[in-house]
Parts: C-alpha cells; structure tokens; sequence
C-alpha cells in the first residue's frame, strides 16, 4: 500500500472490497466471514476452495459482486444469497455444485454465465430441468395373506365365530317368540272353554 509492505494481523471490516484471485489457497471458506458487514465486493476466484458455500455470505446485505468461480466448491447454493438485495454480479463457474439453483430477487437478473462448468445444477436459467419428486408408492391392496390377518386381529376365524352365536342366538330367541305365542294361543282356548261351560250353567239354571 503505497509503496509499503504492511501484514494485518486481521482482516479489518471497514474494506469494502477483497479480491483474494488466482492464489493457490486451499481449504473452506471461513464461516466468519459475515462479520465483513461493509463489503462491496469479494473475489475469491482461481484458487483451490473446497467445501460448500458458507451459508452466512447471505449476511453481507451491501455485496454486489461476488466471484467463486474455479474452484472445487460442492453442495448446492444456499438460498440464502437471494437476501442480498444489491448483488448484481455472481460467477459460481466451474466448480462442483449440485441441485437447482435458487429462485428470486437478484437470482432473476443472472444468465448462463454464473452457473457454466456445474454439470449436476439445474433449474432457471438452465435449460437443464430438475427431476420432479417421485411418483407416490401405490396404494396397498385389498388382499392381505393370513399374517397381516393375524397382525391386524381380523381372520375367518373370527368371522366364523361371529356367525355361529348370531346364528344361536336367533334361533333361541325365534324359539322363545313362538313358545309365547303357543301360551298365549293356548291360553285363549282354555278361556273360549271356561266360557262355553260358564254360559252352559247359567242356561241350565235357568
């Protein structure tokens, strides 16, 4: 910096823009890096990045440039960078990157270019449609073999029994119906009879 060789200690937060490009760094990116609430811009592209895209770069609301292009970045893009609501340049190329790219806000405005060189990627602006969810298992079917009988408390058996004492128990409750009937029948003819004698006495006595 201006004509000085000075090392930070620390990345300070007031920079607005790191282009840390075409280095050989190698290992993840730092989760930490939300705390850079002032950046503008950050270029970590041609390097040798591996992991998957912190979730937190959705936290740096003022970015508008981010490029992690050329590295071997894997997972699918965090939803989260449709938060950031100035991003008007985004390369994710040629790196490992899988499933559909997210949709919304900023994600709108970015073309081929960003996402080129992530063969497993997909959705809008791709022409490489995502799968659709599979297909629901059909479902079950009305025959069942005699362990799910059995599991489910339900067999012929059962059905059997339940047959056998409705059958009983009409027949005894039929029986007693008609006994009452045979009583009650019988009864009317001893008391036609008692009548018959009782009338036949009193012409007698007359």
């Amino acid at each position: 910096m201006k004509g000085l060789e000075i090392e930070y200690s620390r990345i300070l937060t007031i920079f607005s823009i790191i282009d840390l490009s075409s280095n050989n760094f190698r290992g993840e990116i730092p989760k930490s890096i939300e705390k850079l609430n002032s950046l503008r811009g950050l270029n970590l592209s041609h390097n040798n990045l591996t992991g998957h895209i912190p979730t937190s770069l959705g936290n740096l609301k003022n970015l508008e440039s981010l490029d992690l292009s050329s590295n071997k970045l894997v997972g699918e893009i965090p939803q989260q960078l449709t938060n950031l609501m100035f991003l008007v340049v985004l390369n994710l190329s040629v790196n490992q990157l899988v499933g559909p790219i997210p949709q919304g806000r900023q994600f709108y405005t970015f073309e081929n270019d960003s996402y080129s060189g992530n063969s497993a990627l997909c959705g809008i602006p791709l022409s490489k449609k995502c799968k659709e969810l599979q297909a629901l298992p059909p479902p079950p079917t009305f025959q069942q073999d005699e362990n799910s009988d059995k599991s489910s408390g339900f067999s012929w058996q059962v059905v059997v029994m339940g047959y056998g004492c409705g059958f009983v128990f009409g027949i005894v409750t039929g029986y007693l119906m008609f006994l009452t009937r045979s009583l009650e029948w019988l009864m009317k003819i001893v008391e036609g009879k008692q009548y018959k004698k009782l009338k036949g006495s009193k012409k007698s006595a007359h």
